[in-house]
C-alpha cells in the first residue's frame, strides 16, 4: 500500500485489515499519534485524511490506500504550527497523552471554520481529556484562529 504521509510518498507493507494507527506508529515509526480507546471514541488517535479530521484506529490501511495523511509530526516540521503555540500559551497540555488528537482535529476546524464559535469548537472537538483542559482548548482555538487571521 501507498500513502502520502506529511509530505512524503510511503509504502507499506501491511495487512489490509490493519488499523491506519498501528500501520504510523509500528511501520512508519510515527509515534506521535497515540492510542487510546481502541473504539473510535476518545481522539487519541485522530489525524487528518486528505484534510479530515479522522480516527485512526477505526481506518484501515486498505481504505486509507492512496490518501494524504498528516500526523503530528507533519504539522509543525520546522517550527511550532500557530496552534501548538497557542497551546503552550494557554497551558492546555496537562498529562499531555491526548494532545496530538486533540491538535489535529483542531487544524480541521480552522481549515473548514477560520473563526469558529464557542458552539462549533464544542462540536468539532469531540476528543476526551481525561484532564479536563476543555476551556483551555476553547481559548486556545480562539487565539489561534486571531494569530491566523492577524498574519494575513
Amino acid at each position: 500500500m501507498e500513502f502520502v504521509v506529511n509530505g512524503e510518498r510511503r509504502r507499506v507493507e501491511a495487512d489490509p485489515d490493519m488499523p491506519l494507527l498501528w500501520v504510523l506508529r509500528d511501520l512508519l515509526g510515527l509515534t506521535g499519534t497515540k492510542y487510546g480507546c481502541g473504539i473510535g471514541a476518545c481522539g487519541a488517535c485522530t489525524v487528518l485524511i486528505d484534510g479530515r479530521a479522522t480516527r485512526s484506529c477505526q481506518l484501515t490501511a486498505a481504505r486509507a490506500n492512496g490518501k494524504k495523511i498528516r500526523t503530528i509530526e507533519g504539522l509543525g516540521p520546522e517550527r511550532l504550527h500557530t496552534l501548538q503555540r497557542a497551546w503552550i500559551g494557554h497551558q492546555v497540555p496537562q498529562c499531555g497523552y491526548c494532545q496530538s488528537g486533540m491538535l489535529m482535529a483542531a487544524v480541521a476546524l480552522l481549515a473548514q471554520s477560520p473563526h469558529p464559535s464557542d458552539a462549533e469548537i464544542d462540536a468539532a472537538m469531540t476528543n476526551i481529556c481525561r484532564c479536563g483542559t476543555y476551556p483551555r482548548v476553547r481559548a486556545a482555538i480562539h487565539a489561534a484562529a486571531r494569530a491566523m487571521r492577524d498574519a494575513l
